[in-house]
Order: C-alpha cells, then sequence, then structure tokens
C-alpha cells in the first residue's frame, strides 16, 4: 500500500501536493475550531469532556504533521524553482555565446 501510494505522489506535482495539504490543513483546523466552541460552549459529561480532548488533540497532532510537511514540499519546491531559473539562465547564457557570435563573425565577413 504504502509503494503505490508513493508512487502516486510521484505522479503529482508539488504545487498541487501543496494544495492538497493545504486544505487537509484548513479541514482539520475547522474541525479544531468546532471541537473547541463544543468544549466551551456544551455541557459535558467527563467523558464526554475526556473525548473531545483526546480528539482536539490528535486533530492538533495532523495540523502539526501537516505542517512539517508543508514546509518539506515548499523547500523542495524553492530547489524546483532555482534550478529552473538556474537552466533558463544557462539556456540564455548558450544562446547569446553560440547565436550572438555567429552574428558578430558574419559582420566581419
Amino acid at each position: 500500500m504504502t509503494k503505490s501510494k508513493d508512487q502516486r505522489r510521484e505522479n503529482i506535482s508539488v504545487a498541487t501536493e501543496i494544495d492538497r495539504l493545504e486544505e487537509r490543513k484548513t479541514h482539520c483546523r475547522d474541525n479544531l475550531e468546532r471541537a473547541e466552541f463544543r468544549s466551551r460552549k456544551v455541557k459535558l459529561s467527563d467523558k464526554e469532556r475526556q473525548e473531545l480532548e483526546d480528539e482536539m488533540a490528535i486533530m492538533t497532532e495532523r495540523v502539526h504533521k501537516l505542517d512539517k510537511e508543508l514546509q518539506a514540499l515548499r523547500g523542495e519546491n524553492r530547489k524546483n524553482m532555482l534550478l529552473s531559473v538556474a537552466l533558463l539562465l544557462l539556456s540564455v547564457l548558450f544562446y547569446y555565446i553560440f547565436l550572438h557570435s555567429d552574428d558578430d563573425s558574419t559582420l566581419l565577413d
């Protein structure tokens, strides 16, 4: 199962994965806010309150994990962007070296 999940993620762009994780994080935060509101406004038994606090702890942990994943993906996205810019600059450099030098040699003839 993990292998196929990793293979699927390889086919998804980093930006798409960031968007997907942002949506999951927003969903978890919304659920956490609803649980916090419920804990303040609704009278709960001790057992219900403990279950709600456990659920809130799980959601908080999920949000922290998603934050870490997002941070790693954003770092990867930055690397990809820098690599793209470097390749673009290299292409421009080769263009000017080879094509511009050909133009200069034809002018000298």
